[in-house]
């Protein structure tokens, strides 16, 4: 018997779904389906819809080929990428130190569990967009109060995200992923902007 799905609001599904768009892209590099999908979506005139007429551009633009180069060069690299996606990182200077320790101790507490086969830890970006979105949306059980969700974000995002969209955007290996960046950093805003009015 399938489970009946949690209800949200339409603002909620939608923020769910910008994160979700972040995870994705930010998790690997898109493969082909991904790719198509992505140049399909619609833009429109507001600032969130014309970054995302601006992606789906940078979508019909690219392949999947010329794309896994990128998130390599950007990511991973020989190394080291041009960037380090990881919250340790931006908020230590290092790896796999105090605000990862602290990032698990919060999701065990949420009940969110790290998947099976993920290889990134916790403090991945990726990750951690996928957590707002399970927060949101109540993959965790129940969709978490609003204050959950902003004591996430504000400990675990908010602290470097906007930081780490703004180097991204400007990434000199950085084409299809510069409007990743701009998106981010704009979501990033609008979250920090929403959870304030919301105190």
């Amino acid at each position: 018997m399938a489970a009946t799905p949690i209800e949200i609001s339409e603002e909620d599904r939608l923020r769910a779904n910008w994160y979700g768009l972040l995870a994705k892209l930010l998790g690997a590099a898109p493969g082909s389906e991904t790719l198509a999908q992505v140049a399909a979506l619609p833009g429109d005139d507001s600032e969130l819809g014309k970054l995302l007429g601006s992606l789906a551009a940078a979508a019909r633009g690219s392949s999947a080929e010329a794309l896994r180069d990128e998130y390599f060069s950007l990511f991973i690299g020989v190394g080291r990428g041009e960037l380090v996606p990881y919250g340790s990182y931006y908020l230590t200077g290092f790896l796999h130190e105090k605000p990862l320790a602290r990032l698990r101790a919060d999701m065990t507490k949420l009940g969110a569990e790290r998947a099976e086969g993920v290889v990134e830890t916790e403090d991945h970006i990726a990750s951690l967009c996928d957590t707002m979105v399970g927060l949101i949306t109540g993959q965790f059980g129940a969709p978490a109060p609003l204050e959950t969700q902003r004591s996430f974000f504000r400990d675990h995002i908010g602290s470097w995200a906007p930081r780490f969209f703004e180097d991204l955007q400007a990434a000199k290996g950085a084409a299809f992923y510069m409007p990743v960046g701009a998106i981010g950093g704009l979501v990033m805003a609008i979250e920090a902007q929403a959870f304030e009015m919301a105190a």
